[in-house]
């Protein structure tokens, strides 16, 4: 099966599951617009039960679609004390890397979250959160909702994920081995300290959270600076003060990877690891 069919049976797939959307005509479209069409309908689709044939269509697509995007070992990252000959705390176990979250090969990745905990709904939307559910598949939505449904049934319907915690799910079709999901303080009417604590804890409980599982390298995301509005050069001073202080006091985490997409985060991580 080529990439073109397994395009066009995915959708074809998506379409049958979906009760307002079977009827939509694709048959027009180009393979960019096929391609578009499929991770909206996977963003919009409410955590129900996933069919063996719908889950067999889509993780086939999932995987041919990392192949094409190449999985980025974690063995193939320089060091910052390689790299720019960094004189930071711990830069022999740190990595700063640009590139697509989602193609990393590592113990885990963290998601950038938001309280509800379910993935991002908007279609093809540019935030993390989105990406990572994305090309996870629909089974990390399905893990997700039920976590969320233990914790409601334990704290309350209305129970919403807190700021700063840290929550661990299966990968699926990712090349690392766990997600781990954070909710990061949102920013408005300006920083406050409340802000850079919570923003803290999300760095420090993920770490945590490698700990209790035996996890030994982590990619960290730029949690809170797009969609929530954290300040750039205040997240990235914040989060790497955090993992230097968690890494000196505890050897069991041997490598972390600040991840960024934008030229700005990483000329701002490159600026703190330089100096």
């Amino acid at each position: 099966m080529n990439t073109y069919t397994a395009t066009d049976r995915f959708l074809e797939k998506l379409k049958e599951d979906s009760v307002e959307y079977q009827s939509l005509e694709t048959d027009a479209y180009d393979i960019t617009e096929k391609k578009n069409a499929i991770r909206s309908l996977m963003n919009i689709r409410m955590p129900l039960e996933l069919s063996e044939g719908l889950l067999e269509a889509q993780d086939f697509y999932l995987q041919e679609e990392l192949a094409q995007k190449g999985v980025v070992a974690l063995s193939e990252l320089p060091t910052i004390k390689d790299q720019f000959n960094s004189s930071v705390s711990c830069a022999e176990k740190i990595c700063l890397w640009q590139g697509d979250i989602t193609r990393l090969k590592i113990g885990a990745i963290v998601n950038a979250a938001n309280s509800q905990m379910l993935g991002c709904f908007v279609p093809c939307h540019r935030c993390i959160d989105n990406a990572i559910h994305s090309a996870a598949g629909m089974q990390l939505r399905d893990e997700c909702y039920h976590i969320m449904q233990e914790k409601r049934i334990r704290y309350g319907k209305q129970y919403e994920e807190p700021t700063g915690t840290a929550t661990l799910t299966k990968a699926y079709n990712l090349p690392c081995d766990y997600v781990i999901h954070t909710v990061g303080p949102i920013v408005y009417n300006g920083l406050k300290d409340t802000h850079c604590q919570d923003l803290r804890n999300c760095y420090e409980n993920v770490l945590n959270c490698c700990l209790e599982n035996g996890i030994s390298s982590v990619a960290f995301c730029c949690i809170s600076t797009g969609e929530f509005h954290f300040p750039n050069a205040q997240a990235a001073e914040i989060a790497v003060r955090t993992v230097t202080e968690f890494l000196r006091t505890d050897t069991r985490v041997e490598k972390v990877v600040f991840n960024v997409f934008k030229q700005q985060d990483y000329d701002i991580y490159r600026g703190i690891f330089d100096n």
